[in-house]
């Protein structure tokens, strides 16, 4: 029985609204097409993005791009993505709480997406959550198509897979997202790249092109040497390396600031690279580029002026961030090298940012307190000592200044208190360390011990603190967690 031409036209409307329109490759999901897009296709990344972000403009041609690698793979994984900013219930329900916001759904049931910013890592990433650890390579030309496809591609050479350092091999295979991993026992890639039984090289399009990992084959050592290899000899700090050196298994980092308007790049750069193949496992080279609006900040943690540029800094991170300073500024590459050679051989001495005592520090209510005169002032055992640690720039310290103002006036003649407060971006201290602003901590007399203040910022509540000896106010919010970002120091994926 034939249809009238009505219904026809009613069921081909509807067909076509449901219809998942593309962009550049990328399916553009909505309320009404979520579901029958993450139901229809078994592998589908989605990206919630929100239209004026900055950091979801920088993504979406990467984004494109590898909707366009995985499309020319003949994949089945699909990229997706979803305006949060229109589809609020959509984002809502996965939980987005920023932007861009990226969600693997696997059959239908999401997970975090982890991996990295590029389209070689997102399609690398991609690939290792849906196939195998390491792609077994079984021709020539099989290799060779490996190597090209990406700008590292790792491969490990074993004549019996099941073999120790094949089984290491492909445990860290599996625990690397980032960079595709391929496994070899042919004899003709074996021949064709000259290499031996149990050997693994990381292929770059970078630098050297290619490192051949020595000595012991097992994870520890697969692991360290892909992900020193893996980086350029000097890591440029921007968005999208900012998780690979932050979060990567080198712990020390040598900061090269460098002006690109002034030439810096062009001058220091190739010497720069020559030193760090001495400390490539030990010390990973970063450049920052100190023209950049973005990279103020940093500038500011680091007590550095324009003028000062081009300089460097070395940090270790542990629990704290400590940083070195040279005694010669010049960036040559032996002065370089003798300043990372001084630390490994731990001869240098952290640096402290301090001001100069100001004259009339005691003159006013509140004290003004630097590195010089802080324990003299705050370890006084008679004295109950308040002390601000404020950021010029915060906004919570100033509409907490006249406040504290005030009540260094209630407090001025009272022998036995003491209000005062420290510029801690300028002033740093080796016991105390502060990560966001205002930070209000009470030195209590006889012990000396140390009590955040975790209450109202009114002078009645600050006076109460101070009269209680810091009983007052423990039990309160704490405002510290409502802070705006601003008042944060810079976190490590920042610097």
């Amino acid at each position: 029985m034939l249809l009238p031409a009505s219904i026809l036209c009613l069921l081909a409307a509807v067909c076509c609204s449901q219809d998942i329109k593309t962009d550049e490759g990328v399916l553009v999901l909505t309320k009404e097409n979520f579901n029958s897009g993450i139901s229809d296709n078994e592998f589908v990344l989605v990206e919630f993005y929100a239209p004026w972000c900055g950091h979801c403009k920088a993504l979406a041609p990467e984004y494109a791009k590898a909707a366009q690698k995985l499309a020319e793979l003949e994949s089945g994984i699909k990229l997706g993505k979803v305006d949060a900013t229109e589809e609020t219930e959509l984002a809502e329900e996965h939980g987005v709480k920023g932007y861009p916001t990226l969600k693997f759904f696997r059959r239908g049931a999401p997970v975090d997406y982890t991996g990295g910013r590029t389209s070689d890592e997102i399609v690398n990433w991609l690939l290792k959550k849906t196939g195998p650890a390491a792609k077994e390579i079984t021709s020539v030309d099989d290799a060779k198509a490996f190597v090209d496809a990406t700008n590292v591609a790792v491969l490990g050479f074993f004549k019996d897979v099941d073999s120790a350092g094949a089984k290491s091999f492909l445990a860290v295979a599996n625990a690397i997202d980032d960079h595709p991993f391929g496994i070899t026992s042919d004899d003709s890639v074996f021949s064709e790249y000259g290499l031996q039984d149990g050997q693994v090289v990381l292929f770059k399009k970078f630098d050297e092109g290619k490192a051949v990992l020595e000595g012991d084959v097992n994870e520890d050592s697969i692991k360290k040497f892909v992900t020193s290899q893996s980086l350029p000899l000097v890591v440029e700090f921007n968005h999208d390396t900012a998780q690979k050196i932050f979060g990567g298994e080198i712990k020390s980092h040598l900061l090269l600031f460098l002006s690109k308007e002034g030439g810096d790049f062009d001058k220091y750069m190739e010497g720069a690279k020559e030193v760090a193949k001495d400390f490539r496992e030990q010390v990973l080279f970063v450049s920052i580029d100190a023209d950049a609006e973005d990279h103020q900040r940093i500038l500011e943690f680091f007590g550095m002026r324009k003028e000062e540029i081009p300089s460097m800094r070395l940090i270790r991170l542990e629990e704290d961030m400590a940083k070195y300073k040279p005694d010669v500024a010049d960036l040559s590459a032996d002065n370089i090298k003798k300043f990372v050679q001084s630390f490994i051989d731990g001869n240098l001495k952290q640096h402290l940012l301090s001001q100069e005592l100001p004259d009339d520090w005691d003159k006013a209510p509140v004290k003004v307190l630097v590195s010089t005169n802080f324990d003299d002032v705050v370890f006084d055992k008679d004295k109950d000592v308040l002390v601000e640690f404020y950021a010029p720039w915060c906004g919570h310290c100033k509409q907490l200044a006249p406040i504290y103002d005030q009540l260094g006036e209630k407090f001025k003649d009272n022998d036995k208190v003491v209000v005062a407060k420290m510029d801690a971006t300028a002033n740093e201290l080796e016991h105390t360390k502060i990560v966001s602003f205002p930070t209000l901590k009470l030195y209590t007399k006889g012990d000396n011990k140390v009590i955040e203040y975790r209450g109202e910022r009114t002078l009645e509540g600050l006076a109460k603190f101070l009269e209680s000896g810091g009983q007052y106010g423990q039990d309160s919010p704490d405002e510290a967690e409502e802070e705006d970002e601003d008042d944060d120091l810079p976190r490590k994926d920042e610097l």
